[in-house]
């Protein structure tokens, strides 16, 4: 099930005038509230947490090698290397490395404790053409933070993903909806292109900073999954609860509201890809 336009124009980011009644803030926006996460908010706070038990789940419970294309700022590759898996961060460039802190104890590095968790390491590298690595070598690739999104040519990211997987590996991935790209353009007063959008078989919708993204359907993303020789397991939005909904119970006070919030989120099956504005899919390379 596709969404109409109409449905696209209604949608407003959290905290935004759509949802309470207040005048409208320009920083507030859907396209200034997705671009710039605030972690920091209700919502925000949320959404991350879904996301991190959302991998937690996804992760292969034996130790293995993970390869994290999602961008230094995403927190799965911690996540990763503290369930006991070596994982491989791929940055853009050396500037966005991040240095460990070493604390000294008596003028001396501490040891790491016995069963330490796995390696994480960083390299520096093209995160779309995975040149820099051989192929069946990852039991796992991590593409979240909407970063095929970004990557317009999804379909030679995926290709390289499915190489460097080894046989039974498999990959998760996180991408913008055509729900999301239809606010866009809504919001922007592309009615012309917003009218095309559900048929369109590739969207690619401008951001107010001169970036473009590109969105899916579930369909959309199942087929170029299935071209690039890898197995769909499962497609579904990242978050189905509304974002009033969130900072409703989030401003009640209750220190438990937010891991309720996130077991409610978890068993939200039943849920078709208009819903969401993030699509997060799980994929397996055959073999």
């Amino acid at each position: 099930m596709r969404p109409s336009s109409d449905s696209a124009a209604r949608i407003s980011a959290p905290g935004t005038a759509a949802e309470s009644g207040t005048a409208p803030q320009p920083d507030r926006s859907p396209a200034a509230h997705f671009a710039t996460t605030d972690s920091l908010s209700a919502y925000w706070r949320f959404y991350w947490a879904v996301a991190g038990a959302q991998l937690a789940r996804w992760l292969p419970r034996s130790p293995g090698r993970i390869l994290d294309l999602s961008s230094p700022d995403f927190r799965g590759a911690q996540r990763a290397t503290t369930a006991g898996h070596d994982v491989v961060t791929l940055l853009p460039s050396a500037e966005m490395t991040r240095r460990r802190q070493l604390t000294l104890i008596n003028g001396h590095a501490p040891r790491p404790p016995r069963g330490s968790p796995g390696r994480l390491r960083q390299v520096v590298g093209e995160t779309m053409f995975l040149s820099s690595f051989g192929s069946d070598v990852f039991d796992g690739v991590l593409a979240d933070n909407r970063i095929l999104s970004r990557h317009l040519a999804t379909e030679a990211s995926l290709t390289e993903i499915a190489r460097v997987l080894r046989p039974g590996g498999r990959t998760l991935l996180c991408v913008d909806s055509v729900v999301l790209g239809m606010a866009l353009l809504a919001e922007q007063d592309c009615w012309p292109e917003l009218s095309h959008a559900p048929s369109a078989d590739v969207l690619l919708v401008p951001w107010p900073d001169g970036s473009i993204t590109r969105c899916f359907t579930a369909e959309q993303l199942t087929e170029l999954l299935t071209e690039a020789g890898l197995e769909p397991e499962w497609i579904k939005p990242r978050t189905v609860l509304s974002a009033s909904t969130v900072e409703t119970m989030m401003a009640k006070g209750d220190p438990q509201a937010l891991n309720r919030l996130v077991e409610m989120e978890l068993k939200a099956t039943d849920s078709d890809d208009y819903v969401g504005v993030h699509l997060i899919a799980s994929a397996r390379k055959p073999g």
